[in-house]
């Protein structure tokens, strides 16, 4: 023996590469193989304009109880090109199959941020837009008649960083019910109303890059009732995109908030295809 090894390392050496032999054999194993493979997917919910992450909590707390992972980021509501690259870096920094779930703007900010993602499995529109290439979030809005958000939108300048000024949208507090929310409580609605996240009108008339819609599976959740994203929009937009579409027809442009188990359903329902 070496007169620097002492007796307690000449005991422990063999024990702790037993150990790591019997760790490598474990997560190599057939077993551990197969259940990384059923791993549920990552759900990532974007929320869109004039409203935040929040808006997802009921549907967050179902897909956490069902036993999926999921992430709620802000989306910048800045530019559509500038969203969906912050998007894009959300889903490079996650292992693993993921299911795309997108409301209103955040539909569109889905479509162009999955793009270059093999890890993108399923695409989710959840009262959302589904543009074409060369679309936009206005575009499709003024295609159909129906939606409250023409008249209802109140608008901000902001200074840029780069200098010069950019316009944010909000809606009135005051036609914000009508336009966004109608099967809510009004004391809800009111809140959210004064909390707003307001998006750029650069953002809502940015036209779309290559819809993913194109070549990744995609299910559609129209809200009957809508009065921002006219319902015919809406199922224009599925129709195209080949999507599985369901429908609740009294339900207002926040599906998710107003029916969060019809809207987990769906989303649920596209993750189960994921393998």
């Amino acid at each position: 023996m070496s007169p620097h090894t002492r007796p307690g390392i000449r005991i422990l050496l063999p024990l702790a590469l037993a150990v790591l032999a019997v760790l490598v054999t474990a997560f190599s194993s057939p077993a551990t193989a197969a259940a990384r493979r059923t791993a549920k997917p990552t759900v990532v919910l974007v929320h869109g304009a004039f409203a935040d992450a929040s808006s997802w909590t009921k549907v967050v707390a179902r897909l956490q109880g069902a036993g999926y992972p999921v992430i709620a980021p802000a989306n910048p509501l800045r530019d559509l090109a500038g969203d969906s690259a912050y998007l894009s870096s959300v889903v490079s920094s996650i292992d693993g199959p993921v299911v795309l779930v997108g409301h209103s703007y955040g539909g569109a900010v889905i479509s162009n941020a999955a793009t270059g993602h093999p890890n993108v499995k399923a695409l989710v529109f959840v009262a959302a837009f589904a543009p074409e290439q060369a679309e936009s979030a206005l575009d499709l809005t003024g295609r159909f008649p129906g939606s409250r958000l023409p008249t209802s939108l109140v608008t901000r300048q902001y200074p840029l960083p780069g200098g010069g000024t950019g316009t944010d949208a909000y809606i009135d507090g005051e036609a914000f019910r009508a336009a966004f929310a109608a099967d809510l409580p009004a004391r809800d609605t009111a809140l959210m109303a004064a909390t707003q996240r307001p998006a750029s009108l650069a953002a809502l008339g940015s036209p779309s890059g290559p819809p993913a819609w194109q070549a990744i599976p995609s299910w559609y959740l129209v809200a009957g009732a809508d009065q921002a994203i006219p319902p015919a929009a809406q199922r224009f937009m599925a129709k195209r995109a080949g999507a599985h579409t369901s429908e609740v027809k009294d339900a207002s442009h926040v599906i998710m908030i107003s029916r969060p188990d019809a809207t987990a359903a769906v989303i649920t329902a596209a993750a189960r295809t994921v393998r």
